[in-house]
């Protein structure tokens, strides 16, 4: 009898000994090895978190000074401003250090760096006596604007178009430095260029400390920070 060609054959004992001991195999393999999973990023718990909390900070202060109360948070605020001044210079002046090897260079450029921070504080002294600001902050305050010289019979004339969006606030600063030059061209125009800058520095230095006054008149003069 004739077999038919489209019907399959068994497979032999062998053989299928064989598939039944590959599928045992793949089956032990996949329970020992489980597939690999893509690594999570890992989670860092921050303690500062968005909960209203209510915490302090307790700081011991011994002293036999008679000054009040408020004056020990003021001398506080005179040593945090002498801070100020060197963090200034450090990080937003680019007294941070410098490349080159040559002393020389070196001196050059912190000296200049140290030139330029002091006509510019100064300078915003003179703008807004009442406190300091900021490198960061007062550059582009007072720095983005334009100015035009024009000059007719004899007078030189200055005119700043500002573009800022603080205008108000530019507008006060510049006033009060057009104020101080005034002062200064109108008392003492024949001294040199030189007494000038002194007779400038000193105005400067009284409307500080009149400001100060005007801030601190409780009637006790809180103390200023010494300096030895």
């Amino acid at each position: 009898m004739e077999q038919d060609p489209t019907r399959r054959r068994d497979a032999p004992p062998s053989d299928q000994r064989r598939s039944r001991r590959n599928s045992q195999a793949q089956a032990n393999k996949a329970q020992c090895h489980p597939p690999r999973q893509k690594p999570q990023q890992a989670c860092l718990d921050l303690i500062d978190t968005n909960d209203p909390v209510k915490a302090w900070e307790y700081a011991v202060l011994v002293t036999n000074t008679p000054y009040p109360l408020e004056a020990i948070g003021q001398l506080y605020r005179d040593r945090a401003d002498c801070e100020n001044g060197f963090d200034e210079l450090k990080n937003q002046w680019g007294w941070g250090g410098y490349t080159t090897q040559d002393i020389e260079r070196c001196n050059l450029s912190a000296q200049a760096v140290a030139l330029v921070y002091n006509w510019w504080s100064w300078y915003m002294r003179l703008a807004n006596p009442k406190a300091r600001l900021e490198a960061i902050t007062s550059r582009p305050l007072l720095l983005a604007a334009v100015g035009r010289l024009t000059e007719h019979a004899g007078q030189k004339r200055l005119l700043i178009s500002i573009t800022h969006t603080a205008v108000d606030q530019v507008k006060a600063l510049i006033s009060n430095v057009r104020e101080g030059l005034q002062h200064i061209r109108a008392t003492a125009p024949q001294l040199p260029p030189g007494n000038r800058w002194r007779a400038l520095i000193g105005y400067i230095a009284a409307k500080i400390l009149a400001a100060k006054a005007s801030c601190h008149d409780h009637g006790n003069a809180l103390p200023a920070l010494l300096s030895g």
